[in-house]
């Protein structure tokens, strides 16, 4: 099935509402944990396309030692991200800004982690976040990055679709749908690693609809 892309930023205040009402907790902590195990004990923690920070939060409850800048495009994600980070008391561990994640404006080798979460399916070509995200991150840093998986099908979609998405109203069901339309496969995936140089990173299948990149962090015991 062809990829077809859709738009990079979701930045509708009712898309940012609806995108934050939609039940991810399950993945997301599943998400965070894995943060944690692969990350560094202490340090500053990069989280590109970071929307309503939901992750940020769930990193920042298991891992205080943490400093996390959350980034986005989206100010009306970033406005109520803002909002769920002091409603969880961790203004001093988050700090979230506007900006473009394939623009970063941080020094080289600056942080300790970059984490990313469905942001790469947003991007028509996600090579210059990559990039930037390998200048940013230090030598020994980890790197977690987990995102749709674009099925073979439209069948197979369809059929995602009604299970993932069975208690979604219409708008959040087609946003999903159009999300798996502009994901990317695991071989395209593999071949943006190899492209920008990412090595030793280890990439795979970690769901029936999503792909996972992976590197541990060299001081992590």
């Amino acid at each position: 099935m062809e990829r077809v892309t859709e738009p990079e930023v979701m930045d509708s205040v009712q898309e940012a509402i609806e995108y934050d009402a939609m039940d991810f907790l399950e993945v997301n902590t599943a998400f965070a944990e894995l943060a944690v195990e692969l990350g560094p004990q202490e340090g500053l923690i990069l989280d590109a396309g970071t929307g309503t920070a939901r992750i940020p939060i769930l990193m920042s409850q298991k891992r205080p030692q943490w400093q996390i800048i959350g980034i986005d495009l989206a100010q009306s994600m970033l406005d109520i991200g803002q909002k769920n980070v002091e409603q969880s008391g961790l203004q001093q561990q988050i700090q979230l800004e506007w900006v473009d994640a394939k623009q970063l404006p941080y020094p080289n080798e600056h942080f300790d982690m970059v984490v990313s979460n469905s942001l790469i399916h947003h991007l028509p070509n996600p090579l210059p976040f990559l990039l930037e995200l390998k200048r940013v991150l230090k030598s020994n840093g980890a790197i977690l990055l987990r995102d749709l998986l674009r099925p073979d099908s439209q069948e197979t979609l369809e059929a995602i679709v009604n299970r993932v998405a069975a208690d979604c109203n219409t708008h959040q069901t087609q946003l999903f749908r159009d999300s798996l339309h502009a994901a990317f496969t695991l071989d395209e995936v593999n071949q943006m690693m190899e492209t920008v140089g990412l090595e030793g990173v280890n990439v795979y299948q970690s769901s029936d609809r999503h792909w996972t990149v992976e590197l541990r962090s060299c001081t992590t015991p």
